[in-house]
């Protein structure tokens, strides 16, 4: 785990208990012992296990977590997925916690591994998006990897992709290519984003290494790949849904990028439940 991670588990438990848990200091005694486990409430792909023993051993380093299922694995509805032992102060302080990381992972996971087997065959991969809820971006990627998707770039920094407002700012796709050609590494792929067929033929010109086809129908999609051919990597983009997924990947494109991945995937279903017989 990175300094990142870390410095995020401790924020969000900095957020859920800033001076304490004080229903568990007034209600549990100092010393009782819990056992517990994790149980999937509904059936998807697991992701988020090290932050949920990561979470634990911030709180106290004496609380156990064996797992039972790996990142990427599928869990059923009912299934232990975890055990938990140690403190009851200390389990109950980091419960929501791990929970919201494991339960929004394992949602983006779930969400991205039913889109990849939705297009299963088509030679497609299916990408996410820079769409991320601020400063889970790293976490969130990591989720749509487990899940099989593959991630597009990490954020501004690391990519070059001339949208919508980058050329309207250059004055046209050919300007702004030739200007990323001139003062770009030659390591570094340049995209463009495209809305029609005159601008795919555009940044056709213009040399670019991987042309998006943002908001297309499926037909005009399918116009432009062939337009395309293999001179450049073709990505759809924009408005792709589940009823829409299919069509996309049936048009030959190369990648398949959707911000829903990360943006509205529903939390997956987990909960921690107490053994009532625990006497310890």
């Amino acid at each position: 785990m990175d300094f990142n991670t870390e410095k995020m588990i401790k924020t969000a438990l900095c957020e859920d208990m800033p001076y304490g848990d004080i229903t568990s200091e007034i209600c549990v005694a100092e010393k009782k012992h819990a056992d517990g486990c994790f149980i999937a409430n509904e059936s998807g792909i697991l992701c988020g296990t090290e932050i949920l023993c990561r979470t634990f051993n911030i709180i106290d380093s004496s609380v156990t977590v064996s797992l039972n299922v790996k990142d990427g694995e599928k869990i059923r509805k009912g299934e232990a997925i975890a055990e938990i032992s140690g403190s009851a102060r200390a389990v109950l302080a980091g419960e929501r916690t791990a929970l919201n990381f494991l339960q929004h992972l394992s949602g983006i996971a779930t969400k991205t591994f039913k889109a990849v087997e939705s297009v299963k065959g088509f030679g497609v991969s299916i990408a996410d998006t820079r769409k991320t809820v601020p400063g889970m971006r790293m976490l969130e990627k990591y989720a749509v990897t487990t899940g099989g998707g593959i991630n597009h770039r990490f954020g501004l920094s690391d990519g070059i992709l001339i949208k919508d407002n980058h050329i309207a700012a250059a004055g046209g796709i050919i300007p702004a290519v030739k200007a990323a050609k001139r003062r770009a590494p030659h390591t570094l792929k340049i995209e463009v984003e495209t809305s029609c067929i005159k601008e795919v033929e555009e940044a056709l010109e213009a040399g670019a290494d991987i042309i998006m086809l943002d908001n297309m129908t499926a037909t005009r999609m399918y116009e432009a790949v062939k337009i395309i051919g293999r001179r450049a990597v073709t990505e759809a983009s924009g408005c792709i849904d589940e009823k829409s997924l299919l069509a996309a990947a049936k048009t030959g494109v190369d990648i398949i990028s959707i911000g829903a991945l990360t943006h509205s995937a529903p939390a997956l279903d987990i909960s921690l439940k107490f053994k009532v017989d625990s006497n310890k």
